[in-house]
């Protein structure tokens, strides 16, 4: 019988079609870090104080200096306090200007923000004082919508197909991400981005290494489009849009052809087979194409944990640093266009370097340099901005580099028929760490150092545990989990020979991580053949 592996090999390892489908993969994550960080250029600090304008009632002809200073206590620097009053009285102007106030408390009536600022999440929902922790919560709910579409659409996907999940997760980013914009509550506003985040996982176990690199194209992209526009209605609306310009995903984006045959949908699976071959110009031999086979479907009864627990390191270092980017003390939409730019050339550069050195050193490297980053910031002088983001830009490319590294291990770690509920089950501790990260940052307010020291110890004991996984590299996609042991392929001109099949269940499943690693439509794993 004819593994899949033959079938990839006839109609062209990486043809026009499969370029064709990585690019329809990878379009998505444009705007995908708009939805992950744009809140962060959303609520910027402005400068703000409690309203005070009860004083006005008794002093209509007080200019803005002698109103603020008639009701505003001061910090130790000199300047007003931004969260505290002095409490209103029954006096008359005379009185208050002779005697002065003392009694304060916290701001009863909003805040007054710079008239010349533009609306922001900050200023129209008053973020700040006792309701600045609401940012970093909403961030957090976010990523609880990540993990609900980690949940919820990789067991979908092996369930009902992987093409119907892509387009509806499109679907409903698109509809949430624009109903966002037109929110008249701030918890509103969190309930949308909760369902926005659960569309956001059901692309991403979906994407393939490639397109990772896509969404570091477009964390540039948000850089300039939070620069230009500063309404963050408009900023949301010109950020999520443009998703339905995909609509026609619906008659070109195929199913995949492996899921096709493990649901015994064979029929289908030649049809989509066939057109891989007409496009790329190929021919499939009939004898081969009627050795399709139904692969066996079971369930994933030995999941690796230690994968998870990497993508859970990986996942808290990533997320740490770039929510902090308002923190590093340079301006912002620069230093995020160093992240994005940091970001492409992981994402691309990861590519090679698993290939080169195989997935557990790039993996244990990568996470042990970004905890260290990390680490390191924390000895840093708050006066020296620039030594701060430098190494904040380097933790960012090696952290990135492990984001998309324990993507293609987990990968290679379980067979066709259910790998979407491995990614999605390895895309849950991932997502546990993205819920953490926004409240870790919080714990700044006790000590600065804090939520960097724990941003880099998880990642650098992750780099430690990841030398007890073995090395996934150089071997085939496993289909069915009756298949018991990594298929290595070894090519010699016109030769390839392969292992034989264990029947002994394993407690990992190792598959080539070919250019493509996740298995969009399983067509578009190309074949980088390594030798052994």
């Amino acid at each position: 019988m004819a593994e899949f592996g033959d079938f990839i090999s006839a109609l062209g390892e990486f043809g026009l079609y499969q370029k064709l489908l990585v690019l329809f993969l990878s379009l998505p994550l444009l705007l995908n870090p708009f939805q992950m960080i744009g809140q962060v250029f959303m609520v910027v600090d402005v400068p703000h104080y409690c309203d005070t304008s009860w004083i006005l009632a008794i002093g209509p002809n007080l200019t803005e200096e002698e109103q603020l200073n008639l009701t505003l206590p001061r910090d130790a620097d000199g300047a007003y306090e931004q969260c505290y009053m002095y409490s209103p009285v029954d006096w008359d102007l005379g009185s208050i200007m002779t005697y002065g106030l003392n009694a304060t408390e916290k701001c009863s009536n909003g805040w007054v923000y710079p008239s010349a600022q533009p609306p922001s999440l900050l200023t129209e929902f008053d973020l700040v004082c006792d309701r600045k922790d609401l940012n970093d919560i909403s961030q957090s709910i976010y990523m609880v919508g990540l993990l609900l579409g980690a949940m919820i659409f990789g067991p979908l996907s092996d369930r009902v197909g992987r093409q119907p999940i892509f387009l509806i997760s499109i679907l409903l980013q698109g509809l949430f991400s624009v109903g966002v914009a037109f929110v008249p509550h701030f918890y509103v506003y969190m309930a949308f981005r909760c369902v926005v985040g659960a569309s956001v996982s059901g692309i991403l176990i979906t994407a393939v290494l490639i397109s990772h690199c896509f969404f570091a194209i477009g964390q540039m992209i948000l850089a300039g489009l939070s620069y230009g526009i500063r309404n963050w209605r408009l900023l949301e609306i010109a950020g999520s849009a443009p998703v339905f310009a995909l609509f026609f995903y619906i008659w070109v984006l195929p199913e995949s052809a492996r899921w096709l045959v493990t649901k015994g949908r064979i029929e289908e699976a030649k049809k989509v087979l066939q057109k891989a071959a007409s496009i790329n110009k190929r021919t499939i031999p009939p004898a081969l194409l009627e050795q399709v086979a139904v692969m066996t479907w079971g369930t994933a009864c030995c999941l690796q944990r230690l994968p998870s627990a990497l993508g859970f390191a990986g996942s808290l270092v990533y997320y740490g640093l770039s929510l902090n980017v308002t923190s590093f003390g340079l301006d912002i939409y620069l230093t995020q266009l160093a992240f994005g730019v940091v970001e492409l050339a992981a994402r691309y550069s990861c590519i090679f370097l698993l290939q080169w050195f195989g997935r557990k050193k790039t993996q244990a490297v990568v996470l042990l340099l970004s905890g260290l980053m990390c680490l390191i910031i924390i000895c840093i002088p708050e006066d020296q901005p620039v030594a701060t983001t430098v190494l904040a830009i380097i933790g960012k490319f090696t952290a990135t580099a492990s984001f998309s590294t324990s993507y293609v291990y987990t990968a290679e770690l379980f067979p066709t028929v259910i790998r979407q509920t491995g990614v999605g089950l390895c895309s849950m501790s991932a997502r546990v760490a993205g819920i953490m990260a926004p409240l870790i940052r919080l714990l700044g307010q006790y000590h600065r150092a804090i939520p960097m020291a724990i941003f880099g110890s998880a990642p650098v004991v992750g780099g430690l545990l990841c030398f007890l996984l073995p090395e996934t590299r150089g071997t085939d996609l496993v289909d069915d989990i009756g298949v018991a042991t990594p298929q290595l392929r070894w090519v010699s001109g016109a030769m390839n020979l392969r292992k034989k099949k264990s029947k002994v269940l394993p407690t990992c499943f190792p598959v080539l991580c070919k250019l493509v690693p996740v298995e969009p439509s399983l067509l578009c794993f190309t074949a980088i053949k390594n030798r052994q």
